[in-house]
């Protein structure tokens, strides 16, 4: 399947907790029914579903890339959205299933089909893509994915630290889309270090490095308020930083996927 539009919605860009602007991490491209982790920002999906089905792809199961997932009922209800799969590391979705939607927490057992991520073949397809997926290191472990469609590639990093030997790098060279999370600044690179995320030169270092042509920075800290979260001067339109196009990422944004050149 070749999709010839696709566009990238940003549902949820804050990590740790909502505040007044943002949403915790959320990404959807509803054209194909895609959606890439499932914070506080699940409800907006509401806006814009378009298929029958969704495909949840969860980077690991802190409250913040999940919380959202209750929220299926109201898409369930509400959109045109009947059949929801979420993949993951078989023990984040077995601590989502006993915990979160725990009898005690949330009284409803929600429609969903997990699937475990090491149950299937190291490359799959999945909405038109070739999919491949990477560990990273984070505090409980984390994952990321790459995804190739046959006209761009994209790829989706949250929860790690950004290293010059960090090997996850390796597999998301030469992407035309990388969104990569961001939660602090470079005054503040001992609080990333601590738990875990990653600051912008970091970034923009292996981004440049690795041929990475747009760079889309996310999962920023929630008390981090205003345009200009991680102090680049850039919000939604892409600026140039060390030759790679960059664009820090609002509740709101939504990016048209196609070819880079």
């Amino acid at each position: 399947m070749i999709m010839k539009e696709l566009n990238l919605h940003f549902l949820g860009t804050a990590g740790y907790h909502p505040n007044d602007t943002r949403q915790t991490s959320c990404l959807f491209i509803p054209d194909c029914g895609l959606m890439l982790d499932a914070g506080t920002g699940v409800y907006r999906a509401i806006e814009c579903a378009k298929t029958e089905s969704l495909d949840i792809l969860l980077s690991h199961a802190h409250l913040d890339h999940v919380m959202g997932l209750p929220f299926v009922l109201d898409l369930k209800y509400a959109t045109t959205l009947n059949a929801f799969r979420v993949y993951g590391e078989a023990e984040k979705l077995r601590a989502i299933q006993d915990h979160l939607f725990h009898e005690l927490l949330f009284p409803v057992s929600p429609p969903i089909e997990w699937i475990p991520l090491e149950k299937l073949p190291k490359n799959f397809e999945l909405c038109g893509a070739k999919l491949s997926w990477f560990k990273l290191d984070h505090p409980g472990g984390s994952v990321g994915y790459r995804l190739d469609w046959p006209e761009f590639s994209f790829g989706y990093v949250t929860d790690t630290t950004s290293r010059p030997d960090s090997a996850y790098w390796n597999s998301i060279s030469d992407l035309d889309y990388l969104v990569h999370e961001c939660n602090f600044t470079d005054d503040e690179i001992e609080f990333a270090e601590l738990t875990g995320h990653s600051w912008p030169n970091a970034v923009l270092t292996q981004a440049e490095k690795h041929r990475i042509k747009h760079l889309v920075l996310t999962h920023m800290n929630p008390l981090a308020n205003g345009d200009d979260p991680l102090r680049l001067q850039s919000k939604s339109k892409p600026s140039q930083q060390r030759g790679v196009s960059v664009t820090v990422a609002f509740d709101g944004l939504t990016i048209p996927l196609e070819p880079q050149g």
